[in-house]
């Protein structure tokens, strides 16, 4: 069988990875084997490596890697709307061969997208985790359920922004990102600007004001400045500056450090959802509050909501090339053309 170059860990315990060999295995029944060109680190990829998340002694010797980018080379059966040459982004899923630190990965192909001609295959494989972070919590419905690791088997349960209907779906309603310059925070405000939020507030540096509002934001609240102590009060000020009061009807705190979540949590409105990049310190799991509420923190893996994600990842080609290329369309004009704003 052949083989090729991969980044291998030999033993639990935070033990250094090392570049070895692996067999390169064929394609099954829908999936394609992936050339990688490009990956892209993660925080999530140290945690496995230095504490052993979601690995065994049985898994050994097993490949990080998440986020990828690369050619299709090899087709398996059932496959189609694909071709040798495609160049692909994808997130990994949970089987070495199907992470992406390695030269080439077996890759799921309902969960994968076309390279847009807008983008680098460097750009697109900074795309899938923190992507599917962002859409997973906001759009997948909701689940009475914690998984064993302590994630939310569901999300918030909009509307998806890639079916009919999920263009502007919310428009008029308030949203709130708190770290809305981070990557999972910068493609939430796109994401919810896009569904139609508005006002669409959201926390950073000063210096990252321009980038967050290029993402979507309508106002932009340095933490600096405003400590989260006291950001209720800054965010209730902005809300009732108009002639009628608005609540907030969703919020995604990507921050979730120095009280974030306890502020914005005393924010939502009810009947309303609040999504946690880290498991939530606030709220009920797994049901709804007195008020209606939830605070959920999702799992951002596309093969575990697989018939969630596979029309997510048809749409991903064109969302992102119209992010930078087609901004004239109804109320899409303002918010695709800032989608990814990497793009140029």
């Amino acid at each position: 069988m052949p083989q090729h170059k991969a980044l291998l860990i030999r033993a639990l315990g935070g033990a250094r990875a090392a570049v070895g060999l692996q067999d390169t295995p064929s394609p099954g029944s829908g999936q394609v084997l992936v050339r990688n060109v490009a990956v892209a680190l993660n925080p999530v990829d140290a945690y496995i490596h230095k504490f052993g998340v979601f690995l065994t002694e049985e898994k050994l010797p097993a490949t990080l890697g998440i986020d990828g980018a690369g050619e299709v080379v090899e087709l398996g059966a059932d496959v189609v709307g694909w071709e040798l040459g495609d160049a692909v982004f994808y997130e990994g899923a949970s089987k070495s061969e199907q992470q992406t630190f390695q030269e080439y990965t077996i890759v799921n192909a309902r969960l994968m997208s076309k390279v847009p001609p807008n983008m680098s295959i460097e750009q697109a494989a900074t795309v899938p985790l923190g992507f599917a972070t962002a859409s997973l919590g906001i759009y997948v419905p909701k689940k009475d359920e914690i998984r064993p690791d302590g994630f939310d088997a569901g999300g918030a349960g909009l509307h998806p922004l890639w079916l009919d209907g999920g263009l502007g779906k919310y428009t008029g309603q308030a949203a709130l990102v708190v770290g809305g310059a981070s990557s999972v925070g910068q493609y939430a405000l796109q994401l919810l600007a896009a569904s139609g939020f508005s006002p669409l507030l959201t926390t950073a540096s000063k210096h990252n004001e321009e980038y967050c509002k290029a993402a979507g934001a309508t106002h932009v609240i340095d933490y600096r400045e405003v400590p989260y102590a006291v950001l209720p009060a800054k965010v209730r000020e902005i809300l009732h500056a108009g002639s009628e009061e608005k609540p907030l009807a969703f919020i995604y705190d990507a921050a979730c450090k120095d009280g974030s979540e306890q502020a914005a949590y005393s924010l939502l409105a009810a009947g309303a959802s609040m999504v946690t990049a880290q498991q939530p310190k606030v709220g009920i799991r797994g049901k709804d509050d007195e008020l209606g509420r939830r605070v959920l923190s999702p799992y951002g893996g596309t093969s575990e909501h697989e018939e969630f994600s596979a029309p997510m990842c048809a749409s991903l080609t064109e969302l992102f090339a119209k992010g930078c290329s087609e901004a004239q369309q109804r109320q899409a004009s303002q918010w695709w053309s800032s989608w990814n704003s990497g793009c140029s």
